[in-house]
């Protein structure tokens, strides 16, 4: 290896100095040489030509200057060429041994290399049988412990855990575990360790995000359960009980074997499948039926009217069937305490709604909902507000005392808007497919859940009118004709309560002068109101401009368009072609 360098070096001046450098120097002093030749060549004739072309009649020491000005010129031509001449020769008499020389030393050290590489051959040659013997007795231990190590790994798949050391938890790996968000569900990821003695689970979260203060979670285990497969869109899940969290926490497994060995762990046991309730006397209007609505409204007006959400977040649908199968067992039906703790709100409010939505026929039967869409379609709001008070005392006795009940509940929840943050509409959007449905499924009927809101939401805004009395007249007021001029003062609403600002941002208003666009800048002023399908739309003029103002004028035609609603039919917006003349 030492003699490597002794072979590339020359290698190196072989194709480095004998080339390049030798080339280069000769070529640069032939170039120099050849300019000089050349300049004294041209100089010299030009100086020649002149001199032939002086007259004879110029004074006889003019022409003896000239002529010793061209013997002066030629004698440096003559030397410029000999010079040329010279550089040349040497040129060409240097190459016989400047290239020979290199190849010469690189053949010397050639020679050298293939010596030196016999002598460290024949250096090599024990530590050579030594390595060959080492690799020999290493391919045989690996042949020896090849069968010993294939048994063990047989093994190690039939009983993973029967090399458990002393010590060890009874069972540990990757488990996923559903976390319920404000914006939907995730499933995240931990490293569980589970001591059966002790039953305690110790869950390490594998996925946390810098930043997270979530650490090491130690829980005590109360139950396992194996999840139903049709209740859940993942596979390999089972459900557990803690002391330390309320209700149950959804974990998914790697795969069905390791569910099993961790249910073993656990002593999880089988989910009872309950029967649903399908019978037709378990879902009328019945005595049972009254109780468990007056007591699923105690218990959310005693412990969860003010929570966020109330009836908008659905509870878990093994405990909702628990619920309601306990509730309505044959053998003692209604013997359930609802203010207990094993109950949550969101189960309650969730067998609640399942309830109402399971019944044979809706609280506000099939016979009155085509009368009730119709009236919620209109756009006169005295017409709609005595049509549906009108139709609520052609309910069945029955039927309305619970519409009542439940009307007055979801009036109760309301005033807790604040807290719970379900506005009248929200209810309705939630109730009004609950308490109303049309006998048969169709595309009309889909389009009419909008309407069934509405319905809902004015029976909760006007329940003190609705439920003060009957109508003097309990037919419902005529149809009003189709209205003839187009809205201009009035939008469209849901109903008389107080519009809510929302905001909407807008462009620019374009005004045709010239083939120009101009931006019609508006100051803040109060808000004009804006029809949609479900309510109404409060426009408004503060936007994200540093100035407080707003471009508007382009957004009312497209949200127009959008929602079906002509010009004529909408009050102009200021700051449009149409509300200039305001």
């Amino acid at each position: 290896m030492t003699s490597l360098p002794r072979v590339a070096l020359p290698v190196f001046c072989f194709r480095s100095d004998a080339f390049q450098k030798h080339v280069i120097k000769t070529s640069e002093q032939k170039i120099e040489r050849k300019k000089k030749f050349e300049k004294d060549g041209e100089k010299f004739y030009s100086m020649l030509d002149r001199h032939l072309h002086l007259s004879s009649k110029k004074k006889e020491s003019q022409l003896q200057e000239a002529d010793l000005q061209v013997d002066k010129e030629r004698h440096n031509f003559f030397e410029s060429s000999l010079e040329y001449v010279y550089q040349i020769q040497e040129v060409q008499e240097s190459k016989k041994f400047s290239i020979v020389e290199p190849v010469l030393a690189f053949l010397h050290s050639l020679f050298t290399y293939n010596n030196l590489t016999v002598e460290l051959t024949q250096d090599f040659l024990p530590y050579k049988q030594q390595l060959q013997l080492s690799l020999q007795n290493t391919r045989n231990h690996f042949s020896s412990t090849r069968e010993e190590l294939e048994d063990l790994k047989k093994r190690m798949k039939e009983a993973p855990l029967t090399c458990k050391l002393p010590g060890q938890p009874t069972i540990e790996g990757y488990l996923y575990t559903q976390e319920k968000w404000a914006l939907g569900i995730s499933w995240v990821k931990y490293y569980c360790q589970y001591e059966k003695e002790a039953k305690t689970l110790r869950m390490t979260p594998m996925d946390q995000k810098p930043g997270a203060k979530q650490g090491t979670l130690d829980l005590t285990l109360k139950s396992c359960v194996r999840r139903k497969t049709d209740s859940i869109d993942k596979r390999f899940c089972f459900d557990i009980e803690t002391n330390e969290r309320s209700g149950t926490i959804t974990l998914q497994a790697l795969s069905e074997a390791n569910r099993r060995l961790w249910m073993e762990a656990m002593d999880g046991k089988e989910p009872i499948y309950h029967s649903p309730i399908t019978k037709q006397e378990e879902m009328e209007l019945n005595e049972v039926g009254f109780k468990f609505v007056r007591k699923c409204i105690n218990a959310v007006e005693t412990k969860g009217i003010a929570t966020e959400g109330v009836y908008r977040t659905v509870g878990s649908n093994i405990q909702v069937q628990k619920l309601l199968n306990a509730f309505f067992d044959p053998k003692c039906p209604g013997d359930v305490d609802l203010q207990s703790g094993d109950w949550d709100i969101k189960t309650i409010t969730s067998s609640l709604k399942f309830y109402l939505r399971n019944l044979s026929e809706p609280v506000m039967t099939y016979k009155l909902h085509k009368e009730l869409v119709l009236a919620a379609k209109s756009e006169n709001l005295d017409y709609r507000l005595g049509a549906i008070h009108a139709l609520v005392y052609k309910l069945p006795d029955k039927n309305r005392e619970m519409l009542e009940l439940l009307i007055q509940h979801l009036v109760n929840v309301c005033e807790h808007s604040r807290e719970n943050l379900m506005s009248p509409s929200n209810m309705g959007v939630i109730f009004g497919p609950t308490l109303m449905r049309a006998q048969e499924d169709t595309v009309a009927a889909m389009m009419n859940i909008k309407f069934q809101n509405i319905v809902v939401e004015i029976l909760i805004e006007h329940f003190g009118k609705i439920y003060s009395g009957p109508p003097e007249d309990t037919t419902p007021p005529p149809v009003p004709p189709p209205r003839v001029a187009a809205r201009r003062h009035k939008p469209i609403t849901i109903s008389k309560r107080p519009l809510r600002e929302r905001p909407v941002f807008f462009g620019a208003s374009v005004e045709e002068s010239g083939g120009e666009s101009a931006c019609s800048l508006l100051p803040l002023t109060p808000p004009v109101p804006f029809p949609t399908v479900s309510g109404a739309m409060w426009i408004t003029r503060s936007g994200p401009c540093s100035t407080g103002l707003l471009f508007t004028g382009v957004l009312a035609p497209r949200l127009q368009r959008a929602v079906g609603f002509t010009a004529a039919q909408l009050h102009p917006v200021p700051g449009s072609p149409e509300g200039w003349g305001r």
